[in-house]
């Protein structure tokens, strides 16, 4: 049976290394298709709460890996966001040994900069304020 055709009759969730190697090896078309379904499956068997923040994070992995010159730089890229992530500022060291809790209140939209308004006029722009 061909490398392909057997990945697509395995379920996504079910990563088996050397099956996956060999269809990046046999067929890298079909090996990209299979890691965006995968990924796609995960993403939807989680809560619908995380699934905006994973969506996000995997739109970044997505774009380091097309910036990448190649998939050893792509590799430690994404090891490197990952590390920024468990211990750089607001990451989950930071969380945990001094309580910085990054704010995901999406209602919170308090505005922390002066608005302008650009009307045609600067004179009518001041007697506004």
């Amino acid at each position: 049976m061909p490398v392909n055709l057997y990945m697509q009759q395995k379920p996504l969730t079910k990563l088996d290394f050397d099956e996956v190697a060999a269809l990046a090896r046999h067929d890298p078309e079909a090996h990209e298709q299979y890691r965006l379904d995968a990924v796609e499956a995960l993403i939807t068997r989680a809560s619908r709460k995380n699934q905006q923040h994973l969506r996000r994070l995997q739109w970044r992995i997505d774009q380091e890996r097309k910036r990448a010159p190649n998939a050893i730089a792509a590799c430690v890229k994404i090891y490197q966001m990952m590390w920024d992530s468990f211990s750089g500022d607001n990451g989950f060291v930071d969380i945990i040994c001094n309580g910085n809790y990054p704010s995901r209140n999406a209602s919170d939209t308090s505005s922390k900069a002066k608005v302008l308004s650009f009307s045609g006029n600067p004179e009518q722009s001041k007697n506004s304020e």
